[in-house]
């Protein structure tokens, strides 16, 4: 490259000049809705995150529901058969699904079901070569259950291992041991006065994982080969693409600080009490 066409690039990317300047026009361009222009694919940021936010909200909703229902459930049985065989089960998969990294299990997985067995394809978020109007929902979901799997790994056992200690100090309350008295079944008086008080730490717990979810849908989709924001994240950080880096990080701020909203809003639909808690205030 020349000197006239290099100094033509640093004039145009601003480069020569300093730090705060660049950071201060950025941020006035996003105020306007211009995130920049990434390096990596040559085109809008807001574009490049846009083509790929809907892979990306899919994978991650998938993976957090999947993870929060079976940790929860999880979690509600092993307290109840605390010490037997059920909750040596679910603690043991747990502690092993907690201490296995997410790119490992997801190299494994593929190698079991895409290669040996050939139920699921290779990656990616539709089918190779077919065109996007012929893509159906059951080839989209074909291509996304072996990554939403993947990455809902990730939440399991925390909520699990949180909800079994919450169900074991329920059993062990006072209004359990009332309702028990009743002639309620455990699993009775866990769904009449347990239940709601399992809620509560295990949504706090499931809003909170969304950061995580988010962090590990990175790697996932890179062993998957899944075009989501994960893996243009990736991209952007290997080919020094500082726009499309920074919007990325933003929109997944978004999602976490949206998620944990989400959450103390549902507080006080599921418990009143907060809410009258809060107008006594």
């Amino acid at each position: 490259m020349s000197a006239e066409k290099r100094a033509q690039l640093n004039e145009y990317w601003g480069a020569d000049k300093p730090v705060w300047e660049r950071y201060a026009s950025w941020a006035g361009s996003f105020v306007q809705g211009d995130m920049g222009t990434s390096l990596r694919y040559n085109a809008p940021v807001a574009d490049v995150i846009s083509n790929r936010f809907l892979n990306s909200v899919v994978l991650m909703a998938s993976a957090w529901l999947i993870s929060g229902v079976l940790g929860f459930v999880l979690g509600i049985i092993a307290g109840v058969y605390r010490g037997r065989l059920p909750d040596k089960i679910i603690k043991g998969y747990c502690f092993l699904l907690a201490s296995t990294p997410t790119f490992w299990l997801g190299l494994v997985v593929l190698i079991v079901f895409s290669v040996w067995l050939g139920w699921f394809p290779f990656g990616f978020s539709v089918p190779i070569g077919v065109a996007e109007s012929n893509v159906t929902l059951a080839d989209a979901a074909h291509h996304l259950v072996l990554p939403a799997l993947t990455l809902s790994v990730i939440g399991i056992a925390n909520i699990a291992l949180h909800t079994r200690e919450k169900t074991i100090d329920v059993m062990q309350s006072t209004y359990f041991r009332f309702a028990r008295a009743r002639g309620l079944s455990v699993w009775g008086a866990m769904r009449h006065h347990g239940l709601r008080n399992l809620l509560l730490p295990a949504i706090t717990l499931q809003f909170a994982s969304i950061s995580e979810i988010f962090g590990g849908s990175v790697l996932v989709e890179q062993v998957f080969s899944y075009p989501g924001l994960g893996q243009a994240a990736v991209r952007a950080g290997l080919g020094s693409d500082v726009a499309l880096l920074a919007g990325i990080a933003i929109v997944s701020a978004a999602i976490v600080f949206g998620g944990n909203l989400i959450a103390n809003l549902l507080y006080g639909v599921i418990d009143p009490r907060i809410k009258r808690g809060e107008a006594h205030e």
